[in-house]
């Protein structure tokens, strides 16, 4: 298996994917020209993730070599899965939920309503909606609640 516990070396690379993801994933839902390209940048995430997810063992990075990918779970919460886009239709994903469900006793996770090829993922790999819904904070955006 190619999953480990993310190092503090492995944060710009973390931040690397985050911010690509967003910007492809996200900004055609928000098209908020001033946060995708000002304020969302690898630095600015890369310092963020350094302060504030020192927790261990809640970031792991899917490693072959070269980070392909990252979950992000605590308290049971997928709080963040990405894959970089270059490698995205590996199994790459698949791998990262299934370690965060077997290695995290992850449970469940939120997800932006509008993010259908999202949904579609997490339901193909055994997650169900559960009719939970709430505002995605400062946004008129829905996220909705996925269990396992």
């Amino acid at each position: 298996m190619h999953i480990r516990p993310a190092e503090d070396q492995d944060v710009s690379r973390i931040a690397e994917i985050l911010v690509f993801n967003n910007r492809v994933n996200y900004w055609p839902i928000f098209k908020d020209d001033a946060y995708s390209f000002g304020k969302l940048t690898v630095l600015a995430v890369a310092e963020e993730y350094q302060e504030n997810h020192r927790k261990p063992g809640c970031i792991s990075v899917y490693d072959d070599g070269i980070i392909k990918g990252f979950v992000h779970v605590e308290d049971g919460e997928i709080r963040k899965l990405y894959v970089d886009t270059f490698f995205q239709g590996n199994g790459i994903g698949a791998a990262l939920l299934d370690y965060a469900v077997s290695e995290h006793s992850a449970k469940y996770l939120w997800a932006l309503e509008k993010n259908v090829r999202a949904l579609s993922f997490y339901q193909k790999h055994g997650f169900h909606l559960t009719g939970d819904r709430t505002y995605e904070e400062g946004t008129t955006e829905w996220l909705v609640k996925l269990e396992r």
